[in-house]
């Protein structure tokens, strides 16, 4: 893509745990170096209110997000889309980097679980900042 910064989607089920916290911390972290987005394949009501607990621990608000419905487009116009468990659901199109991450879905869990998985994908958000922006490595 020629925008001046990455775009990056995070893209689970139903957009309410590993895709918000993950869209979280890359806000978080990455500042406005790098444009997030999430989105489901089956978006929920609401957030899990066990990870927005998890978030709130970090220091990182995500009371105020909705899981929103994968369109074509969001997924057409990110440099990286990165999938935790919508298996088929997820749109390819070709020239778009593609990433699973396999992890555990918080909902239903305990916030132990959750601290867990959250932790878990802090790390990841981590190291692809420092693969998209070398020069925002930040701990």
């Amino acid at each position: 893509m020629s925008r001046s910064k990455p775009t990056v989607l995070f893209v689970c089920v139903h957009n309410a745990g590993r895709s918000q916290i993950a869209a979280g911390y890359l806000s978080h972290f990455a500042g406005d170096t790098i444009e997030v987005r999430s989105a489901g394949s089956e978006p929920a009501d609401k957030i899990n209110p066990i990870a927005v607990q998890a978030m709130a621990e970090e220091g990182i608000d995500i009371t105020n997000q909705r899981p929103k419905i994968i369109t074509d487009q969001a997924v057409q116009t990110s440099d990286r889309v990165i999938t935790m468990g919508c298996g088929d659901s997820c749109p390819f199109y070709p020239g778009v980097k593609y990433e699973e991450w396999i992890l555990d879905d918080p909902q239903g869990q305990a916030i132990e679980t959750v601290r867990r998985i959250r932790d878990d994908i802090k790390r990841r958000v981590l190291t692809l900042i420092a693969e998209l922006v070398p020069s925002q490595r930040r701990v």
